[in-house]
């Protein structure tokens, strides 16, 4: 391959790799029902595709099983959680955890980050590209501005508690089916009761949703305080504009910040 086209054929098998495609097939179509089934070779197993010795993912693990049915994989994680009587212990059991296929697809488990013992926590939704790398929440561009958000109020990340609903980055970035956040709901339901917060902010309209079971949108929620139980005890709860989307639409920072106020006047309040 010559370098003029060597850097186009990289870069598009980077796009690949970034969008979750970890195997080639070949040109050609290949019934593999109808070769089980030929009695002319009884024996014949299907051959399996396998990426050529210069395009091999190098330090990515094999493929895992596939994960158990959704029913199956929800009780598990109700089951895991609740048997984790730590922090510590709730990571080393998501960690090992089978039961999301996203586990699969990311490079590590993004966990949490700030201070466990913080009055205030904040959850998103899930991992994005630099979380997945770095294996924290919030650091990429959407991280750099809550940061921001927070420092006007006068908090930093040693003052709070981040996760989010899903601990695993979704392939491309999208956004995790329904099927995947009720996987996860018992481990951050669990993570917030060991956690023990007083006051949660829900960052976007599906850690609202899934956390306070609302059905409105973060436009109408935004703001307003909820009543969370954590399993311990009740506590405040706001939903508010999710920093990625206030990148979309800086018009919006004007709501975030009266909600950060909002925020700030519990806490001292």
């Amino acid at each position: 391959m010559t370098p003029t086209r060597e850097k186009p054929a990289r870069e598009l098998i980077d796009f690949y790799l970034e969008s979750g495609v970890d195997a080639l097939v070949g040109e050609e179509p290949v019934d593999r029902f109808a070769a089980e089934a030929s009695p002319a070779a009884p024996n014949r197993a299907p051959q399996a595709a396998v990426l050529p010795p210069d395009l091999e993912l190098k330090g990515r693990t094999p493929p895992r099983a596939a994960p158990p049915a959704p029913d199956e994989a929800t009780m598990a994680a109700r089951q895991a959680a609740k048997s984790a009587k730590t922090l510590d212990e709730l990571r080393a059991i998501l960690d090992k955890f089978d039961g999301c296929a996203l586990r699969a697809t990311a490079t590590q488990l993004v966990f949490a980050d700030g201070n466990c013992q913080a009055r205030l926590m904040l959850v998103g939704e899930a991992p994005g590209r630099e979380e997945d790398i770095e294996g924290l929440p919030f650091v990429g561009r959407s991280g750099k501005l809550l940061d921001r958000m927070l420092a006007a109020i006068g908090i930093d990340r040693t003052s709070v508690y981040i996760a989010n609903i899903v601990p695993w980055r979704p392939p491309g970035n999208r956004t995790p089916t329904p099927q995947e956040s009720q996987i996860c709901l018992p481990f951050i339901l669990r993570q917030i009761e060991l956690a023990d917060p007083d006051i949660l902010v829900c960052l976007g309209g599906p850690s609202a949703q899934t956390l306070l079971g609302t059905k409105e949108g973060i436009t109408k929620t935004r703001g307003r305080w909820f009543t969370f139980n954590t399993g311990k005890r009740e506590i405040r709860a706001m939903p508010t504009f999710h920093p990625a989307f206030l990148l979309r639409s800086p018009l919006q920072k004007r709501f975030a910040w009266r909600d950060f106020l909002a925020i700030k006047k519990a806490l001292t309040g």
